[in-house]
């Protein structure tokens, strides 16, 4: 295997004619890896790095201010529902957007987040106009999917749709990332798209150098970019006021 570079070899879950059966098994899958490996901890800080200045002092906004969050490629929803569960202990009042280009997805989504205050929007995100900007633009799993050159769009999408800033939860390309990865779901995974899409998600996702030049190509500014365990990047960007 060579690590060096990012894989552009196309994801099972990209290809348009998947059962949504199996596409459902994956979401509930990775919604399990999410919570287990700790995918839901990192987008929860992504939250808190945009939301608080310092550690009580909330940036621009008070408790009784609505919260606005949006995710594209939001899948089955379940970062919003973490989410909403830390919202809940802190006393925000959320409010959320879920933008996704696979309508049986959205619908899967509507059903699993029904407890939520949620808009779905089912479409490519580089179609969606939105009305008002939310305070928080996010995406979780997502930025792998595309190359690099898209990703300067996706990253500038962000910043100029959101008002405090946008974040990326995404996968760091390592060895040990991609073997443990591969183990796991050939014993425990029942789905035969995340036994082939979760190593090759390690494959397509990114060492800090590149995400670090993704960022400066599209001029965002201030960012923040920090690992997690189990080999995730957390990209932070922060709007200037």
């Amino acid at each position: 295997m060579d690590f060096s570079k990012r894989s552009y070899r196309k994801e099972l879950l990209d290809n348009d004619n998947i059962p949504f059966e199996d596409i459902k098994r994956n979401m509930q899958e990775l919604e399990t890896v999410n919570k287990y490996l700790g995918g839901h901890r990192i987008t929860i800080k992504g939250v808190k790095s945009l939301l608080y200045q310092s550690t009580n002092q909330l940036h621009g906004r008070n408790r009784n201010t609505q919260l606005t969050i949006c995710e594209t490629g939001c899948g089955g929803g379940d970062n919003l529902k973490a989410i909403q569960r830390w919202c809940s202990s802190k006393q925000f009042t959320p409010r959320f957007i879920g933008i996704d280009i696979n309508k049986e997805c959205s619908a899967y989504a509507k059903e699993n987040c029904r407890a939520l205050d949620v808009q779905w929007i089912t479409s490519d995100y580089r179609s969606v106009s939105l009305t008002h900007k939310p305070d928080i633009i996010f995406s979780s799993l997502f930025c792998h999917h595309f190359t690099d050159e898209e990703l300067v769009k996706q990253f500038t999408w962000m910043k100029e749709n959101s008002q405090l800033g946008f974040f990326i939860n995404d996968l760091h390309r390592h060895p040990l990332a991609y073997y443990t990865i591969k183990w796991l779901t050939n014993f425990f995974s029942k789905s035969y798209l995340v036994k082939n899409d979760a190593p090759l998600s390690v494959l397509r996702g990114f060492q800090r150098k590149e995400l670090e030049l993704i960022n400066k190509k599209c001029a965002t500014g201030n960012m923040q970019l920090s690992w997690h365990w189990a080999f995730r990047w957390l990209l932070v960007v922060k709007n200037e006021k």
